[in-house]
């Protein structure tokens, strides 16, 4: 037995904790933040079994990106991402009447069992005028704790129900006419000292994986303050491209090491992905986090022996 423990700071957070190292896994803040970052719950700080973070918060040049978390960049005319908005012909623009908010609602479970945790939330979404757009339940759950080859893994589900009449179109700066930045969905925003970090997927590597498609896609980078590096290993579930009546659309992973370090798979890389009044979004993510710079046979081994 692994021995995760949590902490619920109620109206905060969620802390994940390794008893027998004291290692916190993670914190799942849920706390409303300001207003012009469009406010979400995120994950942060993600640390290693090792106890290295793996993730950034409000960095200098994104103040709105913020460790782990889902976004919607342009989810029919609102920006629920947070900062700037991208218009097309005129660039980035401040335009804090676009920028809405997902909403912490309540939890139905906030559980562990000493192997396994289990995080599962309701949420809204709002454009900037506060009108009820969609629902979701979310799913954020920690197993897999493995001292041996010292990795762990975070299982995040999300199923997002469009309350409008009319349909929720998801897209992104470059549905919007900005090439090469397709980024909305579950977004990582890695820490600094991982910039030029070593990008991997099945059959190629390094940064022009940027709006390509792959099962799965890893990031190494290394540590400041302490010796050596850590990987995370992002996969999609395979039904995500084949859900629900809208037939397959497939993610493609918006991925950068400079001028940082964020993955993204993203769910409108490349086109709008049109989801009708009354039906569900559910999507099912993986992000393995591991101490060391795992190579391409290692990952591979390991998403073998460790099944959706």
């Amino acid at each position: 037995m692994s021995g995760l423990r949590i902490v619920h700071a109620h109206g905060d957070r969620v802390t994940v904790t390794v008893a027998a190292t004291g290692v916190e896994l993670l914190a799942y803040v849920y706390r409303p933040e300001a207003a012009w970052e469009a406010p979400k719950p995120y994950v942060h700080p993600l640390r290693t079994l090792a106890g290295d973070v793996v993730t950034d918060y409000r960095p200098n040049d994104h103040r709105w990106h913020k460790g782990l978390s889902l976004t919607a960049s342009h989810l029919s005319g609102a920006n629920l991402w947070g900062g700037n908005s991208y218009v097309h012909g005129q660039g980035y623009l401040e335009l804090p009447e676009r920028v809405g908010s997902m909403r912490h609602v309540g939890f139905d479970e906030v559980s562990s069992d000493g192997d396994r945790v289990v995080i599962a939330e309701r949420l809204t979404w709002h454009p900037h005028d506060g009108e009820l757009w969609a629902d979701e339940r979310r799913g954020v759950e920690v197993h897999d704790v493995e001292p041996g080859s010292g990795s762990w893994a975070l299982t995040w589900t999300s199923a997002v129900t469009n309350r409008r009449a009319e349909p929720l179109r998801f897209g992104s700066p470059t549905t919007a006419g900005r090439g090469m930045a397709g980024y909305t969905g579950l977004f990582w925003r890695g820490p600094r000292a991982f910039q030029g970090g070593r990008i991997i997927a099945p059959d190629a590597e390094g940064p022009g994986l940027m709006g390509e498609q792959a099962p799965w896609l890893a990031y190494s980078g290394e540590h400041d303050g302490t010796d050596g590096h850590a990987t995370l290993v992002f996969a999609h579930a395979p039904e995500n491209d084949h859900a629900g009546d809208r037939g397959a659309h497939p993610a493609h992973w918006f991925v950068r090491n400079e001028p940082f370090a964020g993955v993204a798979p993203s769910w409108a890389f490349h086109d709008e992905l049109e989801l009708a009044p009354g039906d569900t979004l559910t999507r099912r993510y993986r992000v393995v986090v591991a101490d060391g710079a795992w190579e391409r046979d290692e990952i591979e081994k390991y998403l073998e022996t460790h099944p959706w």
